[in-house]
């Protein structure tokens, strides 16, 4: 029975959401403060729900970076006297799945179920013990801790996550940005059951919480869950906003050495926030300069004109605060020089001139005719509820996204590069370091050309 209901949670999350239909949200407060995103949808016999909190890994300390996600991660391995082997039974004895994920900004717990009467009970009456009622048990936080730390350890010679950590390190500086999501070995080792538990009491209250609902359920329905779910969650004051981002005075090149054949090379600039007005300008402009794929920029200048790269993308990752606009890139030691230069060279020209209309016509064409897959599950709408409430976004964000596509100019591109993006300031990290005269972890200024 338990493989069934498993293989009908698994096949149904496959089987895709009538796209040609609005996507309808309601939205409300619970009696507890907690503000809850809502679609309606009986195509289907399941339930997805999320629940959102201002936990992410900004929420750290220099002290005691970590915590935030060593308390997210053991809120769902005991609760309310049920080990984790228990929790796992008794969702997979209904064939329920539960999840979650972790940011910088987020930390949330998801649940799918079978909206039938036994499995939903059941479902929600575990996934509401393990929100309300952790155990933060002693035991499972050491053998947790060692593991963690043991990870740490592991990821620290390797040149993906050496390059990433240092980023985002040089590029927020002491801003908690600048924290990693899984901590430090030292501050990991001093993590302890009472800093899991007033992290849980500070973060995770009902006002401030964002519940995202899609599925077979009426509204009634729907109100009695997110009332059950925040009924007995902490009493927690107001959370403060995170800081504001101080952009980089000067520019930063760290290089890293590293036994790797290949250099592994990130650039950037603090980039934008969730409901800018430069985001859809930003987004498509990046299309065009390296997320497109195949068809960017950067992947035809340094990877396909010169064979310089096994890969080159760019992004934006709008959080509450200015996430971080990035570039990354891997190549040959031997061509990490060339290749960096060639990026940089790139970047400056699409800054300084913009976008051209054929670029433009197939961008919007490629962005507005995948559109549709990302609405195509409730899956994938339940993600973009949750978004929409955690940020605070138009309730019509999804219903104006491609029309907001399509009224981007190659004017308002090339102003809002040109605002937003500093190329003489980028912070740029190279692990494996080409310059064998180059110092490990050597900090030094350049200046774009």
């Amino acid at each position: 029975m338990k493989k069934i209901q498993i293989f009908i949670l698994t096949v149904i999350s496959v089987i895709t959401f009538n796209v040609n239909a609005a996507v309808k949200i309601q939205q409300w407060q619970t009696s507890k403060g907690a503000e809850v995103y809502f679609v309606e949808n009986h195509d289907l016999p399941i339930i997805d729900l999320s629940v959102n909190f201002a936990a992410g890994s900004a929420r750290d300390s220099a002290e005691k970076s970590g915590l935030a996600g060593i308390t997210r991660y053991l809120m769902t391995l005991g609760a309310a006297g049920m080990s984790d082997e228990v929790i796992a039974n008794k969702m997979a004895d209904i064939g329920a799945i539960l999840s979650g994920s972790f940011d910088l900004d987020r930390a949330a717990f998801k649940l799918r179920t079978l909206s039938s009467a036994r499995e939903k009970s059941q479902a929600l009456q575990v996934f509401t013990q393990v929100l309300q009622k952790p155990d933060f048990s002693e035991s499972v936080l050491s053998r947790e801790r060692a593991r963690i730390i043991s990870g740490l350890q592991e990821s620290a010679t390797q040149p993906d996550n050496i390059s990433s950590k240092a980023f985002m390190a040089a590029l927020y500086g002491k801003h908690p940005y600048s924290f990693d999501e899984s901590g430090e070995v030292e501050t990991v080792t001093k993590i302890k059951r009472e800093d899991l538990q007033n992290f849980y009491n500070q973060y995770y209250g009902a006002k401030g919480a964002v519940i995202a609902l899609i599925g077979d359920l009426t509204r009634e329905q729907a109100s009695q869950i997110a009332e059950e779910i925040t009924s007995g969650l902490p009493k927690s004051t107001a959370i403060a906003p995170i800081p504001a981002v101080a952009y980089p005075a000067q520019a930063i090149e760290q290089r890293i050495s590293h036994p790797a054949s290949q250099s592994h090379i990130l650039l950037g600039y603090p980039g934008v926030k969730r409901g800018d007005a430069d985001l859809f300008p930003l987004y498509v402009g990046n299309y065009i300069l390296g997320g497109g794929g195949f068809v960017s920029r950067l992947t035809e200048e340094v990877r396909e004109k010169r064979g310089l790269v096994y890969s080159v993308y760019s992004y934006f990752n709008p959080m509450a605060e200015l996430g971080p606009f990035q570039v990354d890139l891997q190549t040959k030691k031997d061509q990490a020089n060339e290749a960096l230069k060639l990026v940089r060279e790139t970047l400056t020209n699409f800054i300084k001139n913009g976008v051209t209309d054929n670029e433009l016509k197939a961008a919007k064409a490629n962005i507005i005719g995948g559109f549709p897959m990302r609405i195509d599950s409730n899956g994938k709408i339940l993600e973009y509820l949750a978004m929409i409430g955690f940020y605070k976004l138009p309730l019509n964000y999804l219903d104006e996204y491609n029309q907001k596509v399509a009224n981007v100019t190659a004017g308002q591109i090339k102003e809002a590069f040109n605002r937003r993006l500093k190329p003489e300031h980028f912070v740029t990290v190279i692990v494996g370091d080409p310059d064998a005269n180059l110092t490990q972890n050597s900090v030094q200024n350049h200046s774009a050309k």
